[in-house]
Parts: structure tokens; sequence; C-alpha cells
């Protein structure tokens, strides 16, 4: 199994062991550190080798550079061995595990004075878009007064998006990611966080469903490759040329 990751950090993901799909190769993104991943992982073992592309949803571009670069390594000696699997996770799944932090972090007490900040890295304007929409979501379900956006490296960050909860009135501000970042510890004074979003074993049973449908597909005659050339169409990223640097967080 091959994990590659982008901007919501997926490839440093903490993983339970999986035996079974041992060895695990892991990619920083797509393209030449993808390519290399799954060479390394074709050189190690006769078994087909599994491409999960790691993001909760809101990166449907890594989906699709992935797909572009496997398309390049499918044929010859490498061919019938090489599979995409779905996407980790899609925005409907990272919506219910927000909403399942976001009832942690309020607790027992409900969330009268709490504000919750759901964090990720900066990307672009699309993927960016994304959280503002899913934090609406986690609002309307559970009753939250306040469940605001901050980015990492982008606007507004995290101390901007702590302070707007406190002048609107918050006690509390839990710090939620919507990405794979792992717990920090204390941020600053009066903020807690809840990190990381999904415990070891969680990922790994999720990566195991994953590597099994693919596996199932491939015995289907479908590596999914084709199928992952179009992720990005629906997200305003259609049309784009695939550049290489990656393009920057304001392009789409």
């Amino acid at each position: 199994m091959v994990i590659v990751g982008g901007h919501e950090g997926g490839a440093d993901v903490a993983v339970d062991p999986l035996v079974e799909y041992r060895p695990l190769v892991r990619a920083a993104s797509a393209r030449q550190h993808l390519e290399d991943a799954v060479r390394q992982a074709l050189d190690s073992s006769e078994q087909p080798v599994c491409v999960v592309p790691m993001t909760l949803g809101r990166d449907p571009g890594l989906v699709a550079d992935t797909a572009r670069t496997l398309m390049s390594l499918s044929g010859g000696a490498a061919g019938g061995r090489v599979m995409l699997a779905e996407p980790f996770a899609d925005p409907n799944q990272l919506t219910g595990w927000l909403r399942v932090a976001v009832a942690g972090a309020a607790g027992p007490d409900g969330g009268t004075d709490l504000a919750v900040l759901l964090t990720a890295n900066a990307a672009n304007r699309f993927d960016d878009a994304e959280l503002f929409r899913i934090a609406h979501l986690v609002k309307a379900q559970d009753h939250l007064p306040w469940v605001e956006v901050a980015f990492r490296g982008g606007e507004p960050d995290v101390a901007e998006g702590v302070e707007r909860c406190r002048r609107l009135g918050a006690g509390r501000v839990a710090v939620v990611p919507a990405d794979f970042r792992p717990a920090t510890g204390p941020l600053m004074p009066g903020v807690i966080d809840n990190g990381p979003l999904l415990a070891p074993s969680a990922v790994s049973g999720m990566l195991a469903t994953r590597v099994a449908g693919a596996l199932l597909r491939l015995s289907q005659g479908d590596d999914g490759i084709a199928g992952g050339l179009d992720a990005d169409h629906s997200h305003g990223h259609a049309g784009g040329a695939w550049q290489d640097p990656d393009p920057g967080p304001d392009e789409g």
C-alpha cells in the first residue's frame, strides 16, 4: 500500500500496523514523489500495489494528480499490479467526523459558551471554501453558538480565528483540526487543542476498507486509474492544465 498526501497532511498520518498490507510506503505528494514511492513498492513485493489518496474530501486535485501519475506506471511489467483506491474520505464523512469531534469538545455541559475553530492548512480558494461550507453544516447539526474557520498559513490564521471567537463572546475556544494534523498541545492561553481528528486505529480501518475495495475492482479488470482522472472537474478546477510545480494558494 502506498499512501499519498496533499495539503491535508495525509502522508504523515499516524497509522496502526496493517500487517496484511505491508510494507506501507508514503509519498508526500503526487507526481515525482509518488512515482518513486510506487516503484519502490513494486520492487519490494510481487503483490499488487494499491495507492490511496489521503484526502478527507477537500483535495480533489490530489486524486486527479495521483491518477495522472499512475497512468505512466500502469503499463509494461507493472501492468495489472498498480491500482488506485477510492479517496480516503469525502466531504460528507469529514462533516460527520467533525460533528463527533465538536460534540466531544463541548462535553456533557453543552456548548453554550464554546466556540469551535476548525483549522486546516491553507490550500486554494476552492478547497478552502469547502471548509467554510462544512463548518456551516457542523454548526447547523450541533446547535453550537459559534463554529468558525481558520487556516494555518492563510487568512484568517489561527490567532485571528481565536480572537474572532472571543470577540463574539465565547468563553472557551476549542481548536478542532479538519485535516490529518496531529495534536500539538496548548496553542495559547485559554485555547484547547482537540487534535487529532482521527485515531490511528480509525485511519487503519478506513485504509483497509479502501484497499479491499480496490482489490475487488482490480479482480474485475478495473484498476481505478481512469476513474480518478476527472476527480477535480466538479470542484472548480475543470479545464486547468496539470502544472509542475504545484500551483500557489490562489490558483485552482
